[in-house]
């Protein structure tokens, strides 16, 4: 039996309907709920002939882990077209111009790794690399946080994490590690070229053998008295970093 995916939240389900909506294969909805946004949903999947179930706020909050808000969405798990197979991965970027992507090395908390898609969809990212082992997937409650990112920025799951960053420079893309101990700032390092930016994980940092297959490491200036920054939010401010470069030139 296929296994069903879910997704949940008005932004998650939206972009689903905007951008997939052959993928959904049916859509939960909360029972009496009947405001100008559930009608202009209901109309998208009328319009896709998605089936709609009517469900109790009860049998809603039993079906997902998180804030449902009234919606959530049924795929079949297979039909996710943006998640790449790792050899699929270089035939992708030989088709971007100036490619810009983000490794995340063992991101293991579910609501940063979907704070981190969402803020690679807003920067351009034409790729989200992760590792297979030791970190979250893509769950129902990385799809809520990720607000649509999830269904829109290509993902690729990576057996070596290692051996996929030396393919990647082999292919002309230079690999910018961040570690809180790296002699220059993020803010000096040329970001404007094909650039694979590498975020560690949460308390640990990057590790010993991806740390060392970078290009370069480089650092957030902490002006404070913390002594780091959350991965997300340190991914963020590195992702417009890069834009703000190839946008003014450095």
């Amino acid at each position: 039996m296929t296994q069903l995916s879910k997704v949940f939240g008005w932004h998650a389900v939206s972009a689903l309907l905007n951008q997939r909506p052959e993928q959904i294969t049916s859509l939960s909805v909360l029972k009496g709920r009947m405001d100008l946004r559930m009608q202009q949903l209901l109309q998208q999947a009328e319009r896709h002939q998605i089936p709609v179930h009517w469900q109790s706020r009860q049998q809603l909050d039993e079906s997902v882990a998180g804030r449902h808000q009234g919606v959530v969405a049924y795929t079949q798990s297979e039909q996710i077209d943006n998640i790449l197979a790792e050899g699929e991965l270089l035939p992708w970027l030989d088709k971007q111009a100036n490619p810009l992507i983000l490794l995340l090395d063992g991101v293991t908390d579910p609501h940063n790794l979907g704070a981190c898609l969402r803020s690679a969809d807003a920067a351009g990212v034409v790729a989200v690399i992760l590792p297979k082992d030791n970190a979250a997937g893509i769950t129902d409650t990385v799809r809520k946080v990720a607000c649509g990112a999830a269904e829109s920025v290509p993902i690729v799951t990576v057996v070596n994490l290692a051996r996929t960053m030396k393919a990647l420079q082999q292919a002309g893309i230079w690999l910018v590690g961040t570690a809180g101990e790296a002699e220059q700032e993020l803010y000096d390092v040329d970001l404007r070229g094909p650039i694979g930016l590498v975020m560690g994980a949460e308390a640990k940092g990057l590790r010993r053998l991806t740390r060392e297959h970078c290009d370069y490491l480089a650092r957030l200036p902490l002006l404070g008295q913390v002594s780091s920054l959350n991965v997300s939010v340190a991914t963020g401010v590195c992702l417009f970093e890069a834009v703000r470069q190839r946008r003014v030139g450095h």
